[in-house]
């Protein structure tokens, strides 16, 4: 039997008997993968889906902080059909107390796009209400993320009660290989080590609690800080073990009296090589605590990033930095060899809390 959300997305009128919605399956992945490619490459022309991260997402561990459907052909009595490739996705991410991330894409063929897109959106604000109900809250944030040259999506995103609210530059740095040797060391009182790991390969738990930490503290001040309870934050990386690269996470300590107390957190990834580009490293997370602020504490994470991705050959580091950074990171990030590449935005939009459709009276 195929699995149907409780309360589906309203198709629109001229639509229903031809497309339906259910759950993801298994099979849904590759040709949604494809459909997400297609819709990169109208802006990106080497772009491409994350095949994994996908699977993790629709049908893996990552589904579980997820309530999603995908678009798909309806069979002659107007149920869904498995047989048939997804012509559109839409996953809500229940991401932190009063945060939802929206994705969604459709395919660039399908008839009332504009439409369907729309009653998409709309199912997003149903069950972003939901999420802020279990949490207690009244309401909660709707995040979606657009690329710049990317002017249809911010159509349909203005026209569902988006404000496009920030630009964030993704910048690339080029490594060389002398660089594994020639970095500069950390300022006098200050130094940076990779977490502390077990004999299995995962790190001590008291270190995964610092970057936490110097994460959460870091990014205090941000005009997007929603705190991610430290649950919350483990739950995320028990969600991917073949993706926690714990060999790419450095902590960085400064002097005080004489202790070595935390002052910074750096995660990072590694980046496959794609048509045009080698292997790189990817910065997700860098904060440096605010009471440490002025010490060059990012400038040493940076330098050991780099370093690290000079000694295992990798051609370059990317990270992303909100191009209105309250603390001047962009200019940071620019003066030490990065430059952007690109820029994507950030549009947001809020859902209210609703009651359970329980206490509705049921339809006739």
């Amino acid at each position: 039997m195929l699995l149907i959300d409780h309360f589906p997305p309203t198709i629109p009128v001229t639509l229903v008997g031809h497309l339906t919605t259910r759950l993801p399956v298994e099979s849904d992945v590759e040709p949604l993968a494809a459909l997400i490619t297609a819709d990169i490459r109208r802006h990106t022309a080497d772009g491409v889906a994350d095949v994994a991260g996908l699977r993790s997402r629709m049908v893996g561990l990552k589904s579980w902080s997820r309530r999603q459907v995908v678009v798909v052909p309806a069979a002659p009595d107007g149920s869904p059909t498995l047989d048939r490739a997804p012509v559109a996705w839409t996953a809500l991410e229940d991401r932190a107390a009063g945060r939802t991330n929206v994705q969604f894409v459709v395919g660039q063929e399908v008839p009332e796009r504009d439409a369907l897109v729309a009653s998409l959106l709309d199912w997003a604000v149903e069950v972003a209400g939901s999420f802020a109900r279990h949490r207690g809250l009244g309401s909660t944030q709707l995040s979606a993320d657009a690329h710049e040259l990317d002017t249809d999506r911010g159509l349909l995103l203005g026209a569902a009660g988006y404000d496009m609210v920030r630009t964030w530059l993704h910048m690339r740095r080029p490594v060389t290989v002398e660089e594994a040797t020639s970095t500069p060391a950390p300022r006098e009182g200050t130094r940076v080590r990779p977490v502390h790991r077990h004999e299995s390969g995962l790190p001590v738990a008291q270190d995964v609690r610092t970057v936490h930490r110097m994460l959460e503290e870091s990014f205090a001040d941000h005009f997007n800080s929603y705190r991610e309870s430290f649950a919350e934050f483990v739950q995320r990386l028990i969600e991917s073990p073949d993706e926690a690269a714990w060999d790419h996470w450095w902590i960085a300590e400064i002097k005080h009296g004489d202790r070595w107390l935390p002052a910074g957190g750096l995660v990072a990834a590694r980046m496959p090589a794609t048509p045009t580009l080698g292997e790189g490293t990817y910065l997700e997370y860098l904060g440096v605590h605010r009471a440490a602020r002025g010490h060059g504490i990012a400038k040493s994470l940076l330098r050991a990033a780099t370093r690290d991705a000079a000694e295992r050959g990798r051609t370059h580091v990317d990270l992303e930095v909100d191009a209105d950074s309250p603390t001047g990171a962009d200019g940071l990030y620019g003066s030490m060899g990065w430059e952007a590449y690109e820029r994507t935005q950030s549009w947001h939009s809020f859902a209210p809390a609703h009651p359970s459709r329980l206490l509705e009276p049921p339809p006739a």
